[in-house]
């Protein structure tokens, strides 16, 4: 996310971060490379113009000139211009309604919105703990209703029927009625997507809203259209009171544009960025933390939680309490680490959220978490070709032994022998970490997974 964007700015300013006095003259040569990078990521004109007029006046004032670390201060200013840009602060849906709380989902043909229904369900069902009814309003496409019934199974809410010979009108309001009689907490309504926004396709959602009065009015966009994300956004705005925006591939998109553009075009906060396919891959947005990770400062909060809600807290208690009684940290226990990782997402996933390690670019990041990926895929392969007994004691591990390891996992020796000198690093670190304190201090010592007890070595 934000790959371009991250690279041309965390440049720009670290130019800029050592500078004893900033002047007219270098502010200007720096705003000059700001502008450039926001308008290549595909940020709307009028946004860039404004945020770096806003930036300017703010960096001429006295703000800078009395710090000690004028180009610091300077960072700090263009952080919190991109905060205050995409919203100041996480805005959480709204569900204080009588039961149930409806919420209408809109947005155009191909921009993921039925699979966002999908993500928003178990969103909602997991974190807040809330009963959901989904149902499709989408008379267009037979295939939306299916779409739905399967990804509803898949989280575990409930669907509502629905058929062709129906009215979008008439399907909404039975939903509600039946999550009514179910005492069903949200009602979430897919509607139809266009390929372009047409009248016909207005009209009939206006209807829809007007029949449900749903309390969210959620506005789907697929964020690798760039500003005219945006300006689709405020066309849907012009036509219904939308409540807030949801962008999606946002994985895939390199220049965010749209996440810079559209709380500035529409006035609506963006709510949630969908993050991939997987039905777990919807974040709430936080303005904060993403004005982070596009400086390079990467997004610790996001990466705790995800750890919290990914990690499986009865196999690390477990673990705390076995190193704790003096028991070795032995090679099931570090497959078991290896996976928590792979839950997590991967190192992508991780490595995205990571302050930018030692000057490294993007470029070089991703070359190095290709580099470790691999190693992680063959670490697993190791010790999935290993007995019970060798993988609770390496020590047992021959010369023979690690000949029949390599040939069974398609390694060479030298592979085994370096996995079984990795672990006994790992179990040094491990020994300390948990000596100074339970399962919290244990998930920091995850990173000592890492090949090389750090990032990979280029």
């Amino acid at each position: 996310m934000f790959e371009n964007l991250t690279d041309r700015l965390s440049q720009t300013l670290r130019n800029v971060t050592g500078r004893a006095k900033l002047t007219e003259d270098n502010i200007k040569d720096t705003l000059r490379e700001v502008r450039m990078a926001l308008l290549e990521a595909d940020v709307a004109l009028p946004v860039v113009k404004d945020f770096v007029n806003k930036v300017r006046d703010r960096a001429v004032g006295t703000e800078v000139s009395k710090s000690l670390t004028p180009g610091q201060a300077f960072v700090k200013i263009v952080r919190a211009e991109l905060e205050e840009l995409m919203g100041a602060a996480n805005e959480d849906l709204n569900l204080a309604a009588t039961p149930p709380a409806v919420i209408l989902m809109a947005g155009l043909q191909g921009a993921g919105k039925t699979t966002t229904v999908g993500k928003l369900a178990r969103f909602l069902k997991e974190r807040k703990k809330k009963s959901v009814l989904v149902v499709s309003a989408d008379v267009y496409r037979p295939a939306a209703i299916k779409q739905l019934e399967t990804l509803a199974g898949e989280v575990g809410v409930t669907f509502f029927p629905s058929d062709l010979s129906q009215k979008p009108v008439d399907i909404a309001r039975a939903a509600i009625a039946e999550g009514r009689l179910k005492f069903i907490d949200v009602v979430i309504v897919d509607t139809a997507g266009r390929l372009h926004i047409d009248a016909e396709m207005m009209d009939e959602i206006k209807q829809v809203h007007a029949a449900i009065n749903p309390v969210e009015t959620l506005f789907v966009v697929d964020a690798m259209t760039g500003q005219d994300a945006a300006n689709t956004a405020k066309a849907f705005n012009e036509a219904l009171p939308l409540t807030g925006v949801v962008l999606t591939k946002v994985d895939g998109d390199a220049r965010g544009g749209a996440a810079l553009s559209v709380r500035a075009i529409t006035g609506k906060p963006i709510k949630f960025l969908g993050m991939g396919e997987k039905s777990e891959a919807l974040d709430p947005f936080h303005p904060d933390r993403v004005a982070s990770r596009i400086l390079g400062m990467g997004d610790v909060l996001s990466l705790i939680e995800q750890a919290e809600q990914t990690m499986d807290r009865e196999k690390a208690e477990k673990l705390t309490k076995k190193l704790k009684k003096g028991k070795g940290f032995d090679l099931e226990d570090f497959r078991d680490q290896l996976q928590q990782m792979k839950n997590m997402g991967g190192l992508g996933s991780l490595m995205d959220k990571l302050p930018m390690l030692g000057g490294m670019n993007l470029g070089q990041m991703g070359n190095a978490q290709n580099v470790a990926e691999k190693q992680f895929k063959q670490m697993e392969a190791i010790i999935n070709s290993m007995t019970p007994l060798e993988r609770r004691d390496p020590e047992v591990i021959s010369g023979s032994r690690k000949r029949r390891i390599a040939m069974g996992s398609g390694t060479q020796v030298q592979d085994v022998g370096r996995l079984i000198k990795q672990h006994k690093q790992m179990q040094k670190m491990m020994k300390k970490v948990t000596a100074k304190g339970g399962m919290a201090k244990m998930m920091r010592g995850m990173s000592g997974l890492l090949p090389g007890g750090g990032m990979p070595k280029m």
